[in-house]
């Protein structure tokens, strides 16, 4: 039995998803801080096993982004991903409530598109908005 937590994992939980979703894993005094300056989390168990998590970055009054939403493989094709969302558009529409015009962006895996249109999302260009983009060089 699934059960969904709203809190943050610890460091080692996170690097075990990102390592099992092939994201690699991050030094851990950088997950650590990535995980403090989180507005809010979603973990996903079976028992006591991390097996899910979803997290929401931002200012909370004018932008949100829905950050590193991951399910291991072995418990992918069973909503796991959805239920992690379902639970980050809570979150999303209890800021709306104080801040009715905030904006909430993604950026989905490639392939992973259509998972997120099924709640609403839409690229950047259906919206009739510039190419999302990414800083790849050194400064």
């Amino acid at each position: 039995m699934i059960r969904f937590v709203e809190e943050k994992p610890t460091v080692h939980q996170y690097n075990f998803l990102t390592q099992q979703v092939g994201w690699g894993v991050e030094n851990e005094n950088i997950v650590a801080e990535a995980l403090n300056n989180t507005i809010y989390s979603i973990c996903a168990f079976n028992d006591d096993q991390i097996v899910g998590y979803a997290r929401l970055i931002g200012d909370k009054t004018l932008f949100l982004y829905i950050q590193d939403v991951m399910v291991i493989p072995e418990f992918q094709g069973i909503k796991i991903g959805s239920k992690l969302i379902e639970f980050i558009l809570l979150e999303v529409e209890r800021l709306k409530s104080k801040s009715p015009n905030i904006r909430t962006y993604l950026g989905a895996s490639k392939g992973k598109e259509n998972f997120y249109k099924k709640f609403g999302f839409v690229s950047r260009s259906e919206a009739d908005l510039g190419d999302g983009m990414i800083l790849m060089k050194e400064t």
